[in-house]
């Protein structure tokens, strides 16, 4: 019971950021990953330090991501994605997915990175978006406004309706990361969702931080609050996110150059249900491929039987 991907690695992407949200990546975008804003060690004329400085530690809710990468994504059905990179700024794919329980469907998508350059492999602003045959459009926005400060703005249509929409900022320090987001927020009628992340290098491998959630509607009001621990070793990362809402817990192991691995457990107060994950992906520098697999829990396999096999072909 599991899934199992297999895919050519894909070309080095176009430089840009990525971000997460209310708007996921749509599939197939090759959205290269964002590095911590680099801050320039204090000179100092004396002796050397025998501590080493705390870095950044990232955004809150990268904690867990290092882990998630491993597995491959879960779908059913059969999937074709074409890249093209028309520029060294632009790149379009077309995407076809193919099922058997649900409606078949062809999605449209572009990258647009922009020409201000912010480090070797970043450049700002960066909009990604795809719509599909039905007219449902999923769009982002990113953008680099000084050094510590970074927005995103990201948007979702159902059939050219406004379905979500959210605006975050986030601002690194030297040691600390702390954003704050805005969701589907309504003046008038008093309603919407604000999240605020905060997270601290404590030693150079352990970092703490929390997240706070606030949404409101008419009628209805309430709080939810998680603290978090990150600790990174020479090969591993462990990460525990404990909260009103339940537990989330993962674990990162990079064995060697070609093989990683990673487990994830998760425990829902409200839906009263535990899971636990396992995740590998397999390189193979010389045949230029890229595996990946996942076993899920027997509960999740007997509720969604379709996700239990994954069949991916990309082409770059």
């Amino acid at each position: 019971m599991g899934s199992v991907l297999a895919a050519s690695a894909p070309s080095p992407p176009a430089p840009g950021p990525g971000g997460a949200g209310l708007v996921s990546v749509p599939p197939g975008f090759t959205m290269p990953s964002v590095s911590p804003v680099s801050v320039p060690a204090s000179s100092s004329s004396g002796p050397q330090e025998t501590e080493p400085s705390l870095s950044n530690p990232g955004g809150f809710e990268e904690c867990h991501r290092k882990c998630k990468e491993v597995f491959p994504m879960q779908m059913e059905g059969v999937r074709l994605t074409v890249n093209k990179g028309l520029s060294n700024h632009f790149q379009v794919n077309h995407t076809v997915l193919l099922s058997t329980l649900g409606d078949s469907s062809y999605r449209f998508g572009a990258t647009y990175v922009g020409t201000k350059q912010t480090g070797p492999a970043e450049a700002f602003p960066v909009m990604v978006g795809d719509m599909d045959n039905t007219g449902s459009l999923n769009a982002q926005i990113i953008h680099q406004i000084t050094d510590r400060v970074r927005s995103k703005f990201a948007f979702q249509t159902q059939q050219q309706k406004f379905v979500n929409w959210q605006g975050d900022a986030e601002f690194k320090g030297e040691d600390f990361t702390a954003a704050v987001t805005f969701g589907n927020p309504d003046v008038l009628v008093g309603s919407g969702i604000v999240i605020a992340h905060y997270l601290q290098s404590v030693t150079p491998s352990l970092a703490l931080g929390g997240e706070l959630v606030y949404h409101r509607r008419p009628g209805e009001e309430g709080t939810v609050m998680s603290l978090a621990g990150r600790y990174t070793g020479s090969n591993f990362i462990a990460t525990l996110t404990l909260g009103g809402a339940g537990a989330h817990g993962s674990y990162y192991h990079k064995a060697n150059d070609q093989l990683q691995v990673g487990v994830e457990f998760e425990a829902s107060t409200r839906m009263q249900d535990t899971s636990v994950s396992f995740g590998y992906q397999l390189d193979v520098p010389k045949a230029d491929l890229v595996f990946k697999g996942c076993s899920i829990p027997l509960q999740s396999y007997l509720k969604h039987l379709c996700h239990s096999k994954e069949c991916c072909l990309i082409f770059q």
